[in-house]
């Protein structure tokens, strides 16, 4: 089991960044990353990276959006920046471990007022 503890969520006007964390309770991960999760929209990826330091972007948040991690591994961080009332939604965690099993953490509301 790996359990995810999210933080870093909130309220924020348009064009205001927020950073979220995700800590880990294994250091060790294949990917990990964010989803979110609109009112009435399917969940989707944000952003997620590799223990090799590989990252992988929704396109709508290239250039606004960082995901970066610890040197230990355990905490993975989202930056965002310039944020637009369409991130609105609830921010998952994400978390992949050898073998394929998936985690995920409770969820961090992050509302954009216009």
């Amino acid at each position: 089991q790996v359990q995810l503890v999210e933080s870093g969520g909130g309220l924020v006007q348009a064009g205001g960044s927020l950073r979220l964390s995700c800590a880990a309770s294994r250091s060790i991960f294949i990917t990990m990353g964010w989803y979110r999760q609109a009112p009435g929209k399917q969940r989707e990826l944000v952003a997620t990276i590799s223990m090799g330091d590989r990252t992988n972007y929704l396109d709508s948040v290239k250039g606004r959006f960082t995901i970066s991690r610890d040197n230990a591994g355990r905490t993975v961080y989202l930056q965002m920046n310039s944020l637009k009332p369409e991130d609105t939604a609830v921010y998952y965690c994400y978390n992949r471990q050898p073998g394929s099993r998936e985690y995920w953490g409770q969820g961090t509301q992050v509302t954009v007022s216009s």
